[in-house]
């Protein structure tokens, strides 16, 4: 994992936050999958903020993108926002 990557979580309702920061690789794609995985079936939604994002690293993004099905079916819609959103998220995904 990048050593400045960090996920902050926050609950909001029903709804839960992941404000990203740092640089974004491959371990952090790991990183955000499971806190994915752990957070955001007792939810209505899960938004991923981008905007404190500083790198993202292409292969992060694969990883990240590649493994979200992993998610399916025990995951809230992901909704992404920020500067950096329209890069990490994956074709089709909803963007604020």
């Amino acid at each position: 994992m990048a050593s400045n990557f960090k996920i902050f979580v926050h609950a909001n309702g029903e709804n839960i936050h992941l404000k990203l920061a740092g640089d974004f690789d491959g371990s952090s794609a790991c990183e955000l999958l499971n806190t994915l995985k752990k957070y955001c079936h007792r939810t209505s939604g899960a938004y991923i903020h981008t905007n404190c994002l500083k790198q993202i690293d292409p292969f992060g993004r694969d990883v990240f993108q590649t493994n979200l099905n992993m998610l399916n079916g025990r995951c809230a819609p992901l909704v992404f926002t920020g500067d950096n959103a329209r890069q990490l998220a994956p074709e089709g995904s909803k963007l604020l």
